[in-house]
């Protein structure tokens, strides 16, 4: 199993982004996948998650800014952010859920990413 995300740089407040995570090694449908993101100094926290033919969920700072979506052909999960502030400035990680369901800690996921920096900055 691997992850690998892209799409990181640099962004500028109020602007977008996009990052992609690809994955390998296992059946992309079967599992819930989310986006974590950790800032220097603080914990690793979640973003958004979703599964195939399941809801998408958020963090509540997304608060309607970033959109997560999955494309089961191409194996690989998408998050698009909006309306970009600094606080947004981390390293975002995808992962894979143990299950299928609103897994939002990340002692529910069993297989990261090494992640993917941008920063926020004018």
């Amino acid at each position: 199993v691997q992850l690998v995300e892209s799409g990181g740089g640099l962004a500028q407040p109020g602007g977008s982004l996009k990052l992609s995570c690809v994955a390998y090694g296992f059946t992309f449908s079967n599992y819930g996948m989310s986006w974590f993101r950790q800032a220097p100094g603080k914990e690793r926290e979640f973003v958004a998650g979703a599964w195939s033919g399941g809801r998408p969920y958020y963090a509540d700072f997304v608060k309607g800014r970033f959109t997560i979506y999955i494309d089961n052909d191409k194996d690989t999960l998408y998050l698009q952010m909006n309306s970009l502030n600094p606080e947004d400035t981390a390293r975002y990680h995808c992962a894979r859920a143990r299950t299928r369901n609103y897994a939002r800690t990340p002692g529910e996921y069993d297989y990261w990413g090494l992640g993917t920096q941008f920063t926020v900055s004018s």
